[in-house]
């Protein structure tokens, strides 16, 4: 008679997501998108490009001394941006 597999929209598009191998992809972007939101507004005017390969995301900045503060909170960073995502897509952050 009636089916009584219910099953929530969410879990039904992070599977078809997973079944066409986008799920990283849209994951790895929420965590650029993200970038902005966990460093402030003040570090987001000078960050140039933005980009992720092999788990290590790459990030301009255009003032060398706000370069060289970042890079002293790397680990804090990658937390953040992971829990931000809600799960773990970055492992390290080069700043360049």
């Amino acid at each position: 008679m009636f089916r009584r597999d219910v099953q929530s929209l969410a879990d039904i598009i992070a599977r078809c997501l997973r079944a066409d191998g986008l799920e990283t992809p849209l994951k790895q972007r929420r965590v650029v998108d993200a970038w902005g939101r966990v460093v402030g507004k003040a570090v987001e005017k000078y960050t140039g490009e933005k980009f992720i390969r092999n788990q290590t995301l790459f990030v301009k900045i255009t003032n060398p001394a706000l370069r060289a503060d970042l890079s002293m909170m790397r680990e804090r960073l990658v937390k953040n941006l992971n829990a931000e995502v809600g799960a773990q897509v970055i492992t390290d952050i080069k700043l360049f």
